[in-house]
């Protein structure tokens, strides 16, 4: 390896030790190191698969400032699965203890995203775990692979973070690829979409940004909520959509929420953006979360008890993503242990790495919210258009949503049978409102304060 990135990693990890603790720091950063360098983008060797996972959920963020900070020309960074000779990757003040254990890797060629089109080939339909929580969004999925340029055009998925969206998406493109060679795929987040759309203006190269992405037979855009008030980047999207469109080709969009409800989203894409069809990925129940968290051990290779993974799948109720992290912290600590992790300890992890969730009834929050706004807490359940009572019931249903992950469909029937539409508008609203009004910032702020 080059000693200037070994240097530059030694530098970084200097950087990040003091900012996390001793134990985090030894178990996630051992045997770690860059492996190389290709058009600003730095690739960071990491010796299993979650490794890899965590490295880059929990801290994706403080590596990336670290490198930059020493590296301003960097413009991204990728974890890929290899083991590097350790003289390599430990840095001088020896602050890493030996390994010990190794489960199983990948080689490194298999987790190189492809610089065609993007694509992860770690996410394919085989891998991806079908439930009734998004059972239709995987059928839609289906239909398209089947049928590209034909099926549900363009195919919008939405849903909240960690649940799936990008392992869907990316895997309608490889099962493209693999299906329909001679098709053109290119995946693309809407950060990388938007930044390339800057740097064509600022270079007077608009037409030559516009002929790359109508060029492709299916274009995949991750993330697409991001445009939302980004004027120049709608008009550009918004021109190669009508241009894909009208030549018949295929384009699927993913959000974290409805098209309808993303603030500051011009009508005419809206329009364009619900003209296929649009789908919703919901949180994963309990069995879900099981064969979720089954499938997940096993392409880990890494066999955990029945109980085991029952309590997980019960006591982790959030996103996929937080599923998976608890899965990983469970397999480190078991091949640092090198023996099998007790339900006991299980439990202790499970506290000590989940974010806690509050409990507390729908009844309690609208008595408080209806106390702070001194109004009678009947009234909230009550079919009225008066304005006092209409502004409080978006925040309980607001706070309900951000605070206590609260279903949509959820809120509207314990609120008077309202329907869930009702409570996604009224979730935005207040939502965009925080953004510009400091007085409702601070409403909410009270009543935060009500429910500790």
């Amino acid at each position: 390896m080059d000693s200037n990135l070994t240097q530059l990693w030694d530098t970084c990890l200097g950087i990040i030790q003091p900012q996390i603790t001793k134990a985090t720091f030894n178990t996630w950063f051992n045997n770690t190191g860059i492996s190389k360098e290709e058009e600003g983008i730095i690739y960071i060797s990491v010796p299993n698969e979650f490794a890899r996972e965590w490295l880059m959920t929990k801290f994706n963020k403080i590596i990336l400032k670290a490198i930059v900070d020493n590296a301003s020309h960097v413009r991204a960074i990728e974890f890929v699965i290899s083991r590097l000779p350790t003289q390599t990757i430990i840095p001088s003040n020896n602050l890493f203890s030996a390994p010990t254990g190794q489960p199983s890797t990948l080689p490194l060629e298999n987790v190189y995203i492809n610089r065609d089109d993007n694509l992860n080939p770690r996410y394919t339909f085989s891998n991806f775990v079908v439930g009734p929580f998004n059972e239709l969004a995987y059928s839609a999925a289906q239909s398209v692979v089947k049928r590209p340029q034909h099926a549900y055009n363009p195919l919008f998925i939405y849903g909240a973070s960690g649940l799936g969206k990008t392992h869907l998406v990316q895997a309608i493109g490889n099962e493209i690829k693999s299906s329909f060679p001679e098709k053109r795929v290119l995946y693309t987040s809407l950060e990388k979409f938007m930044s390339e759309y800057v740097s064509s203006v600022q270079n007077n190269r608009q037409q030559a940004f516009q002929d790359k992405y109508r060029k492709f037979d299916v274009l995949i855009v991750d993330d697409i909520q991001f445009i939302a008030g980004k004027e120049g980047t709608q008009n550009a999207l918004f021109s190669i959509f009508n241009v894909l469109h009208e030549q018949n080709k295929h384009i699927i969009f993913s959000s974290d929420k409805h098209p309808n409800h993303i603030i500051g989203l011009e009508d005419r894409l809206k329009t364009r953006f619900n003209a296929g069809m649009t789908l919703d990925i919901q949180e994963p129940d309990f069995e879900s979360r099981l064969a979720i968290i089954k499938e997940k051990s096993f392409q880990l290779q890494f066999p955990i008890e029945n109980e085991v993974l029952s309590y997980v799948a019960s006591a982790v109720t959030g996103s996929i993503r937080e599923l998976e992290g608890v899965l990983n912290v469970i397999t480190m600590h078991s091949n640092l242990k090198e023996k099998p992790i007790s339900l006991a300890e299980v439990k202790v992890l499970i506290k000590n790495n989940v974010r806690p969730k509050k409990i507390i009834s729908i009844d309690t929050v609208v008595k408080l919210v209806s106390d702070y706004y001194n109004l009678d807490e009947r009234v909230i359940y009550e079919k009225t258009r008066r304005k006092e009572i209409v502004r409080a019931r978006q925040i309980i249903m607001f706070v309900l949503r951000e605070d206590f992950n609260e279903s949509y469909p959820s809120i509207g029937a314990k609120l008077g049978g309202k329907d869930h539409t009702t409570v996604i508008h009224s979730y935005e609203k207040i939502k965009g409102e925080l953004v510009n009004d400091p007085h409702l910032m601070k409403e909410l702020e009270d009543i935060r304060i009500l429910f500790k």
